[in-house]
């Protein structure tokens, strides 16, 4: 099985909640930011890991949302989530991640590429009150 942990990464604007969206180029695909599990690291520290390496932001773990379960490449891929608030943080472009979008949620949801990680977004405005 493939251990991976991620973030669906918030901010308050102005103009209200945005969650922030990753394009990877190589899968040309919009997700929330994610990755795999180094040897010995925990699951949180893999996802503000992830979430640092991916947009370039620090981020505060909240509440722990759904884990999803999905076969890559005819192995099981099991990545646990987080709901993160973005404290700071300037995104710069890489050859993984090209694009960061902050986005209304209902926008959010819209973009994912796969069906499977729009829920995550209903799971955050449902921990955070929203």
């Amino acid at each position: 099985m493939i251990l991976a942990a991620g973030c669906v990464l918030w901010r308050r604007t102005t103009d209200g909640l945005r969650i922030a969206l990753v394009h990877r180029p190589k899968w040309d695909d919009w997700s929330h930011p994610k990755g795999k599990l180094k040897r010995g690291e925990s699951a949180a520290a893999c996802a503000v890991r992830e979430v640092r390496e991916e947009t370039g932001m620090e981020c505060v773990l909240g509440a722990a949302l759904p884990t999803l379960r999905y076969e890559v490449g005819g192995r099981l891929k099991e990545v646990r989530y987080w709901s993160a608030e973005a404290v700071g943080g300037t995104f710069v472009p890489t050859r993984e991640v090209d694009q960061l979008a902050w986005l209304p949620p209902a926008q959010a949801r819209h973009r994912l590429t796969h069906p499977h990680d729009r829920p995550l977004v209903d799971a955050l405005l449902a921990v955070a009150g929203w």
